[in-house]
């Protein structure tokens, strides 16, 4: 009961943000840059969860071309992980900070096989209802 008190505790604080909030934008051009590096080509995203917590913020998106089209991963430096077995799709989770008014990525992700998220509470003291799955 306790337990349960906690996480409902945890998650009360976090909100979704959504398609017409201005945040939202400001959040997605603070992540590209990081993404673009690392994926070494353009960017646009789907987004499938965006949420803000005080200072934190957790983004779940896949990237696309700025055509709309797939990200060919095999064409990128994760193309090892694909042929591997060990890339488990198109999706990107990443954790956000607030500093001195600007976003900051703090970490990413891409392809995870699996909940790689769930240790940035511990990590980085990013507060455990950004996570919800929803």
């Amino acid at each position: 009961m306790i337990a349960t008190m906690m996480v409902m505790a945890a998650l009360a604080g976090a909100s979704d943000i959504g398609v017409a909030d201005p945040q939202r934008r400001v959040l997605l051009d603070a992540l590209r840059p990081s993404i673009e590096r690392d994926l070494m080509q353009k960017v646009k995203f789907v987004v499938h969860r965006l949420r803000r917590q005080d200072r934190w913020a957790f983004a779940h998106v896949v990237p696309q071309t700025p055509a709309g089209g797939a990200i060919d991963f095999r064409k990128t430096h994760h193309a090892e992980r694909v042929a591997a077995g060990i890339f488990d799709g198109p999706d990107i989770y990443a954790l956000l900070e607030q500093k001195d008014g600007r976003w900051i990525v703090r970490d990413f992700v891409v392809g995870p096989t699996d909940v790689y998220y769930l240790a940035w509470p511990d990590e980085y003291g990013a507060p455990m209802g950004l996570f919800d799955p929803g």
